[in-house]
C-alpha cells in the first residue's frame, strides 16, 4: 500500500448490551482531512477511541496500513483528561515525546526546541512555566494540541477539539491543523458545527452508530442523509436498535 491508512472492517462495539457503532466499514488515507459527524450518541467518540485501539470490539478489527502506534496521536475530550495533576505547560507538551524517551528518559535539547516551538505554534510559549490547572480552555486546549505537533505523528485524532473553548482559539486551532494536512499529516476530529465542517474539512463521514455517509462533504451533509441520521439516533435512543451484534 502506497501510502498509510487506517481500515475499519464489519466494526461493532456495544457498552451493556447496547451497541454504540453497528456493523460499520470505513477507511482513512494519509493525508487526508476527515470530519466525524452525526447526532448527539452517535458513536462518534467510540469510533475515534476504537480507531486507536483503545476500545474493545465485539465485531469486526481496525487495521492500521504502514503505521504503528506511534504514528497515531489522539487528543481526547478535555473531559476525560486530569487537570489537577502539578504539571507545567511544559511538561505536559513535552509528553507528546513519550514514544521517544520512554516514562523516565532526559530530553534533549533538540527536543526542548521542539517543545517550544510547537508551543510557540499555539501562541503558549509564554506560559511554559505556568500550571496547567490554571490554564483557561482555550488555553489548556492549545497545548493539548501543541503535545499533539511535538509527537510529529502522520494522524491527528481530535474528539471534540473546539468544545468550551472560545472563538478565537477555534481559528487558531484550526489553522494549525490546516497547516499540518499542507504538510501531509491526515486529520480526523469528532465536529458538531456542519458550517465549520463544510468550510475547512473536505471529507466527512456521518455515522448514527451505523455509517449514514461518507465521501465529498457537500455531498454527505445534505438535508436527506441528516435527517436519516437524526432518525437513526432516535430509533437508538428509543430502543428500537437491532440487537443483532
Amino acid at each position: 500500500m502506497s501510502t498509510p491508512a487506517i481500515e475499519v472492517c464489519n466494526l461493532t462495539v456495544a457498552y451493556r448490551q447496547r451497541t454504540a457503532v453497528h456493523h460499520l466499514n470505513t477507511r482513512f488515507d494519509g493525508g487526508g482531512m476527515y470530519a466525524l459527524c452525526g447526532p448527539n450518541g452517535a458513536g462518534k467518540s467510540t469510533l475515534l477511541k476504537a480507531v486507536m485501539r483503545l476500545q474493545r470490539c465485539q465485531t469486526g478489527e481496525v487495521r492500521w496500513h504502514g503505521l504503528c502506534r506511534a504514528d497515531i496521536a489522539y487528543l481526547p475530550q478535555q473531559s476525560d483528561i486530569d487537570r489537577s495533576q502539578p504539571m507545567s505547560v511544559f511538561e505536559l507538551a513535552a509528553l507528546g515525546l513519550w514514544y521517544e524517551t520512554g516514562f523516565f528518559g532526559g530530553v534533549s535539547a533538540a527536543q526542548r526546541e521542539r517543545v517550544q516551538a510547537a508551543l510557540t505554534r499555539v501562541n503558549m510559549a509564554d506560559f511554559a512555566a505556568n500550571m496547567i490547572g490554571d490554564l483557561s480552555n482555550g488555553q489548556f486546549q492549545r497545548v493539548l494540541l501543541a503535545r499533539m505537533l511535538v509527537q510529529n505523528a502522520k494522524f491527528l485524532l481530535l474528539d471534540e477539539p473546539f468544545n468550551a473553548v472560545d472563538a478565537k482559539t477555534t481559528r487558531a486551532l484550526l489553522n494549525v491543523l490546516q497547516e499540518e494536512h499542507r504538510n501531509g499529516r491526515a486529520v480526523i476530529a469528532v465536529l458538531h458545527d456542519y458550517e465549520q465542517v463544510r468550510a475547512h474539512f473536505p471529507h466527512t463521514l456521518l455515522i448514527a452508530r451505523e455509517k449514514v455517509g461518507e465521501g465529498n462533504t457537500r455531498d454527505v451533509l445534505c438535508d436527506a442523509l441528516l435527517q436519516r441520521a437524526n432518525a437513526l439516533a432516535q430509533a437508538g435512543e428509543d430502543g428500537a436498535w437491532c440487537p443483532d451484534n
